[in-house]
């Protein structure tokens, strides 16, 4: 009777059973491919599920799911299930790890939630509780929910499947999370092994020996200053001995140029560190600004020019400056850059600076090939400095790198300066004054190119300069106002807030830091303009920038320290005052030059290409914007070019790509316009700019994929007191300017 009775309890529930789950495996019927499927049900599992995709075209119908899922399955289903299913890829009822915390991850502005308690559950092998005050249990657990979630915790396999970093407390993290209620602080920037989904990693964390606020003692301060601006020493120097030449100014007025270069860019960074983002950064002539110098300056109305050729060339570019940088500050001040931030993304900002490098290479080789013998000792020894010296240090400073181009710089113009005198380039009958007196005598000609580009006795900067001289505005006259040439700074002066934008934002991730706000970016590109109206007042040639070699050099020296830049920029304008030192400058042979700007150009190309990091590169869409940027950005001007086949005869090769202005293929009937378009179509970064600009912001793509940069809100700053203390304006100009919210005050 037992027996009976229990065979029929066994019966009925097996009958209760089988009308709530599954029928029996023995009457499974035959599979059929669903035909009426719709594509949209994968948005909706994924979108329940938390799962972030990769990229656009795996959010589009039809698409498949990432194939890290199903390994990740895969792998946890081997080492012995943890209650999944795999047919179903979802937690099978009942078992271990069945109800996990349904944590939503905002992609764009990698902000989680944590549903309330109703919508956390118990978890079914009771190894450990959810609820709203925290978590208490395994954290492999843990791991096998985040897995599912793909809401992109880093694994590291420590300790048998442990997918949490080692001292990391996952239930700490969600309990500070769920205390701060109803801020919603982002749970990214509070757990360093948690994902921000734009970037799909974990921003890296950078050693800094001394921040921005540190204090390390007036002795350290100085060396750190020091080191800093001789590390840019070719950034900051060797433009005007680029210009000045090409504008048929003597080795006077280069010198003049180079003391008051100096001086404006130390003036220039003191008021960006104390009124700017006040992030340690160095201000002076970009390199962004030589290119529609050389198009303005090589117009055809001054090719003939022979009295004053370089007072009026550099009057005009004055006035465009001027005009430029005007445009730039009210950018700046009225808050509209804050709106543009929007459509600049370092798809946008990538190829735009890598063309800032790669438009110069005419220029490079070509004239340091105008000797040899030092051109190329010098680029072997950079080479060899920063690439396989990069890791020597004595007395615990990497010398050969951070140093690198003052080091080669010296060594080589020693090296050549030898040769001067040991008579290498002393040639019979000829004489060393070049090269008047060899132009006359048949047998010197042949001589005379490589006496002019490899004696170190050329120059007459030092003995022609002043030994004090202060550099004063409008030093070379009234400025004159052009409508094409303020056309083309204006494009350019927009160009240049691009490029600062990038470094803002690279130089806060070096310094660990939260990324500047909207408006300290806004106000920061503001003061900028104001910088280069003062380089125009007092006549640079170029306009003021933010430096984009800094970020090489505070990732080098791991030093970011407000007050070093800050001496630093004391120490330049009182050098300024020294013409003798500008004259020391402007000494340095032309082959020498152009050997060092090969790897300053190369290292702006691979600043820029590195903001590819905050984005997907291996995007097929990416690959496609940025790879149509760079070719039509080298190709398109080459096409402008081609208009001018007679200037073979009058200019320097390496000079024709910027006679297009006068020449090009745009004939409207207004000179002034036509000077301006073929002259702003004749620049790589500016093509490079305006069609990565458009295509970023047409073809479709998501948050994560495009690589926006997220950057911080007044609340975010308002969190973090460091942060905070970095931007910060001093306190009486911050009560002094505490209506200009646009400006992050």
């Amino acid at each position: 009777m037992a027996t009976g009775s229990s065979s029929k309890s066994l019966d009925k529930t097996s009958k209760s059973k089988s009308t709530t789950s599954n029928p029996p495996n023995n009457n499974v019927e035959p599979f059929v491919p669903k035909r009426d499927h719709d594509p949209r049900d994968l948005r909706t599992w994924a979108k329940r599920t938390g799962f972030v995709s990769l990229f656009s075209g795996e959010t589009t119908a039809g698409s498949t799911l990432s194939t890290g899922i199903f390994r990740n399955a895969r792998e946890r289903n081997e080492r012995g299930g943890n209650g999944f299913d795999s047919e179903r890829r979802r937690p099978i009822e009942g078992g271990e790890n069945s109800v996990s915390p349904k944590i939503e991850i905002d992609p764009v502005l990698g902000k989680s939630r944590v549903e309330k308690d109703a919508e956390i559950q118990q978890l079914g092998n009771g190894n450990g509780n959810v609820n709203r005050r925290g978590i208490n249990g395994n954290a492999n657990d843990l791991g096998s929910i985040n897995e599912e979630r793909r809401v992109g915790i880093e694994r590291n396999g420590n300790g048998g499947g442990n997918d949490f970093s080692e001292g990391t407390n996952m239930a700490a993290q969600l309990k500070r999370h769920e205390l701060d209620g109803e801020n919603e602080v982002n749970f990214y920037e509070k757990s360093p092994n948690l994902e921000v989904p734009i970037l799909g990693r974990q921003p890296r964390s950078f050693k800094v020996k001394c921040g921005v606020l540190d204090n390390p003692g007036f002795v350290p301060v100085i060396y750190y200053g020091l080191q800093h601006y001789l590390s840019l020493a070719g950034s900051l120097v060797l433009i005007p001995l680029v210009m000045v030449p090409s504008m048929g100014g003597t080795d006077k007025d280069t010198a003049n140029v180079v003391s008051t270069m100096l001086l404006v860019s130390g003036i220039s960074t003191l008021l960006h560190s104390f009124f700017g983002t006040r992030l340690p950064l160095v201000q002076g002539s970009s390199f962004v600004y030589l290119a529609p110098a050389l198009v303005i300056m090589n117009s055809e109305e001054f090719r003939n020019l022979t009295q004053h050729k370089f007072r009026y060339i550099m009057r005009e570019l004055q006035g465009a400056i001027i005009i430029g940088s005007l445009v730039q500050s009210i950018l700046g001040f009225s808050g509209i850059m804050s709106l543009l931030l929007r459509l600049i993304n370092p798809i946008v900002v990538a190829p735009t600076m890598a063309a800032v490098g790669l438009a110069f290479f005419n220029y490079g080789f070509p004239q340091a090939g105008s000797c040899v013998a030092i051109s190329i000792p010098l680029i072997l020894l950079v080479l060899f400095f920063t690439l396989y010296l990069r890791g020597v240090s004595i007395s615990g400073h990497r010398i050969f790198q951070i140093y690198a181009v003052p080091l080669t710089i010296v060594l080589v113009w020693a090296y050549a300066f030898f040769l001067t005198v040991g008579g290498a380039y002393n040639f019979k009958g000829c004489s060393p004054n070049i090269p008047s007196s060899n132009i006359l005598v048949n047998a010197c000609i042949k001589h005379s190119y490589t006496m002019k580009h490899c004696r170190t006795d050329v120059s007459k900067a030092w003995s022609t300069s002043a030994w004090v001289r202060i550099p004063y505005p409008l030093q070379w006259g009234v400025p004159i106002f052009r409508f094409r040439t303020s056309i083309i700074m204006i494009i350019v002066s927009f160009i240049s807030s691009v490029d600062s934008v990038a470094t803002y934002y690279s130089a806060s991730l070096r310094l660990n830091s939260m990324p500047p706000t909207r408006g300290i970016v806004t106000r920061g590109i503001a003061l900028e303009g104001f910088c280069s109206l003062l380089a125009g007042l007092w006549g640079t040639g170029t306009g003021s920038t933010t430096l984009t070699e800094n970020l090489h050099t505070i990732s080098i020296t791991e030093v970011a320290n407000r007050r070093g830049v800050q001496l630093g920029a004391v120490l330049l304008i009182l050098l300024s005052f020294l013409g003798k030192v500008g004259g020391i400058l402007a000494s340095i042979p032309i082959a020498l030059t152009a050997s060092v700007l090969c790897f300053i150009w190369a290292l702006v190309v691979a600043l820029g290409l590195l903001n590819l990091q905050y984005t997907q590169a291996s995007s097929f869409r990416n690959m496609g914007i940025v790879g149509v940027s760079l070719f039509l950005g080298l190709s398109i001007p080459a096409y402008f070019q081609q208009f001018q086949p007679e200037l073979n005869l009058i200019l320097p090769s390496y000079l024709i790509p910027y006679a297009t202005a006068s020449n090009g293929p745009v004939h409207t009937g207004n000179k002034q316009f036509d000077f301006a378009m073929n002259g702003i179509f004749s620049m790589n970064m500016v093509v490079s700019f305006l069609i990565a600009f458009i295509l970023d912001n047409t073809v479709p793509g998501s948050k994560q994929e495009q690589g926006v940069y997220k950057w911080s809100t007044p609340e975010d700053l308002a969190a973090d007191a460091s942060s905070q203390a970095n931007y910060r304006l001093p306190n009486k100009v911050a009560c002094a300017c505490c209506w200009a919210k646009c400006l992050g005050v």
